[in-house]
């Protein structure tokens, strides 16, 4: 056994949790490091407090001398907190956040010196964003950026410094961030909303959309994570054989939390609770040392915000306790990898879930309206759909028999499936007396009975729906939530535009009620959007076939899905709705294709690296070994030595072809890597990635996971499987 990995076993052995003591109930700490509403009464004036207010309600603008007013009560809540830096917190396409902290503390000269934090400060930076990926937006050095406070996420006390929650545009105006973009796409969907509601209830002011996601995640001892280059350089393993015990016994999948992970988790929730991440839910999921969490759901941007922070405190308090989190899609082989379950609805500000049926007929016409827009909006955009969850490590879950598959179908349960087909038969034009009377009770009127004993669920949708809301499935863990987000509330935005338009013809054209022609339009849709919804089995081949004759699309790369981000149809929605412009899809189309390149690049790199210079000199070592021992045979027994030698020879044979292989297909990914880095094309450059340099990767694992079974342990310097997946 290496050194390095010998001493990282035995220290992760001794290791012993640290004991986290919860002095105080969770009640009392919630939100303790939040300038929320409660602090702003406090510290702010009584018109600073109602500007605050009205802009995060009304979206209205903040005067400049109230933003003075506003900055010195936060200035003074932080400082009571020990504070003394503030930053801009914001969230670039990097897929991490971004801080730059400024201190309080200005000399005023005379060897003077005051606390100072201004409106324009809190307003207001301009970070160095020449760095930041801009996707051709700006020449590198003209790349100015600036952050603008959103008041809709609060600010935040993080260690000492105050976190102020921001966009990130270019000097220009473009979006930079996840956030602008997510701010844009849920305005849309309220107007959108809005107006719809109105048909069922005049009170209808403002709808909101609402995220609960759940975040899968794997502990991983931080020592033995440190004696693999490929976890620390990649986030994931590159090569390693299958533990002998895997995940196949379930006994993993919640059962007992072992405690030193139960330690970490409670530490975790900890500092979730001061800063507002209301986390209700932990368990063990399926893979061994893999976990997940979940909070309580919160209003989108918010809750994109909140996730984006966790990620960020899972991996400082994984320090304090020796762990390393890793959030990849597929960090190891051979068990089930990780994903970020996105449960989306919509409510009102009368306290409506659209997606919740109420207790009477109108109110369930409501609910079937939503329910089949948001049908109808993923089926006119699926592969919209499918790019928003698109990326290198997603492309290692999606389909891989323990997550969606990469064809974007809905899952509805039969019981709500029984309701649409009853629907869909409502005759066309006005309804008589008694198809009214049957379509409100024995159709409509049904559907809080259908709802409260249905308990279908399907693991293999993408995108089901779950009671009360959708859940989009197949988003990856290592993912910003804004992304699929703003993607789903913008095409459920369009639609309901579509559909008020088409509703209001009717009643100004035809002459119908109401009633009757949202229930003609919903028909229509219904039979427009039936290829989407599939309630059987996503892993199978016969649903990939069935999909193909459907007409839906199955892009099981990232290279082949992100093209639906500038189709001139997806331009064109972003651009109605003022989401996005079209430089602003091109940029981000460009970022995302060269962040997967880079990702495979440095994958292929570090594979490289540890075939030749870890796995192929252990391999030699061994193989010399045995040919010592053959020499020793051949002087004890002469010329029949080879009866007592044969395995020895045979296994010496073994290895000389699994390091043939290994060198050869590493010269080959590295000429392969080599050609595609001199294509200029962004498009041809990630197909070359792709289908050229990363399917080598796994042509190089083979081999190194077969010599992995054949050389002494003793001597293999790689920590395995079995230590990796049962150390903690």
């Amino acid at each position: 056994m290496s050194t390095l990995r010998f001493h990282a076993i035995k220290k992760s052995l001794n290791k012993k949790p640290i004991k986290i003591e919860e002095k105080e109930r969770r009640s009392n700490i919630f939100c303790a490091n939040v300038f929320n509403e409660d602090k702003m009464r406090q510290y702010l004036t009584k018109e600073a407090f109602v500007s605050v207010m009205d802009a995060i309600v009304n979206g209205t603008k903040i005067d400049r001398v109230v933003a003075d007013h506003i900055s010195t009560g936060m200035k003074e809540w932080a400082i009571s907190k020990g504070v003394t830096h503030y930053t801009h917190w914001f969230q670039p396409l990097t897929g991490a956040t971004a801080e730059k902290h400024d201190a309080f503390f200005e000399p005023i000269g005379n060897g003077r010196a005051i606390e100072k934090f201004g409106g324009g400060q809190l307003v207001q930076q301009e970070p160095d964003a020449s760095s930041f990926p801009n996707g051709g937006i700006r020449n590198t050095f003209e790349a100015r950026g600036y952050t603008a406070w959103d008041p809709t996420s609060p600010a935040f006390v993080y260690g000492t410094t105050l976190c102020i929650p921001t966009v990130f545009v270019a000097y220009t105006g473009e979006a930079l961030d996840y956030k602008t973009p997510l701010l844009r796409a849920l305005q849309a969907i309220d107007n959108a909303a809005v107006e719809v509601c109105k048909y069922f209830d005049k009170n209808v002011k403002k709808v909101n959309a609402s995220l609960g996601w759940e975040q899968e995640y794997f502990l991983i001892d931080r020592g033995l994570a440190a004696s693999r280059p490929d976890i620390q350089l990649t986030g994931r393993t590159l090569l390693g054989h299958s533990s002998a015990k895997g995940q196949q016994l379930d006994d993993h999948y919640f059962g007992t939390i072992p405690n030193r992970a139960m330690q970490y988790m409670r530490d975790l929730e900890t500092e979730c609770m001061l800063l507002g991440i209301p986390v209700k839910t932990r368990h063990n999921e399926v893979a061994p040392n893999q976990f997940e969490l979940a909070p309580v759901y919160d209003e989108a941007n918010l809750a994109v915000d909140h996730n984006s922070l966790l990620m960020d405190v899972m991996d400082k308090v994984a320090e304090r306790h020796d762990f390393k989190v890793l959030f990849h899609e597929k960090p190891f082989a051979g068990v089930n990898g990780s994903g970020k379950h996105n449960n989306w609805s919509l409510s009102t500000n009368t306290g409506v879930n659209l997606l919740g049926p109420g207790k009477t007929p109108m109110s369930n016409l409501q609910f079937l309206t939503f329910f089949i827009n948001t049908i109808k909006a993923v089926h006119d955009n699926e592969e919209l759909v499918r790019a928003s969850i698109a990326s290198a490590s997603n492309d290692h879950r999606l389909g891989a028999n323990e997550a969606p598959p990469a064809i974007i179908s809905v899952f509805i349960g039969e019981q709500l499936t029984n309701v649409l087909d009853e629907l869909q038969n409502v005759t066309n034009g006005k309804l008589s007396p008694e198809e009214k009377t049957d379509l409100k009770l024995n159709v409509v009127g049904k559907i809080p009975e259908i709802l409260l004993d249905n308990t279908d669920r399907n693991r293999t949708s993408p995108f089901a729906f779950t009671g009360n809301k959708f859940e989009f499935r197949a988003v990856g863990s290592t993912a910003n939530c804004a992304n699929p987000m703003t993607v789903l509330n913008t095409i459920v935005a369009n639609q309901l535009i579509e559909f008020k338009k088409e509703v209001d013809n009717l009643i100004d054209t035809k002459g119908l009620k109401k009633d009757e022609a949202i229930f003609n339009i919903l028909r229509e849709y219904i039979k427009k959007s039936k290829n989407i919804l599939f309630e059987g089995n996503g892993y199978g081949e016969a649903w990939e076939k069935e999909a193909k004759k459907r007409g839906l699309s199955n892009h099981k790369t990232t290279p082949e899905a992100l093209k639906a981000k500038v189709s001139k149809k997806t331009i064109k929605i972003f651009e109605d709705l003022g989401v996005l412009n079209k430089v602003e899809s091109l940029s981000r189309y460009e970022i995302e294709m060269e962040e997967y390149v880079l990702h495979i690049q440095i994958e292929g790199r570090v594979l490289g690296d540890i075939a030749r210079n870890h796995v192929v000199p252990t391999a030699v070592r061994y193989q010399n070994m045995l040919i010592e021992n053959v020499k020793g045979l051949k002087e004890i027994y002469g010329n029949d030595f080879k009866k007592f030698a044969k395995q020895q020879m045979t296994l010496i044979e073994e290895i000389s072809g699994h390091i043939e292989s290994i060198n050869s297909n590493v010269t080959k990914m590295i000429n392969e890597r080599k050609t595609a880095n001199h294509i200029e094309d962004i498009d041809k450059k990630a197909d070359a990635y792709c289908n050229k340099v990363k399917p080598l990767f796994n042509e190089i694992r083979y081999h190194c996971d077969k010599l992995e079974l054949l050389v002494d342990d003793e001597l293999w310097p790689l920590t395995k499987y079995r230590e990796l997946l049962f150390t903690n």
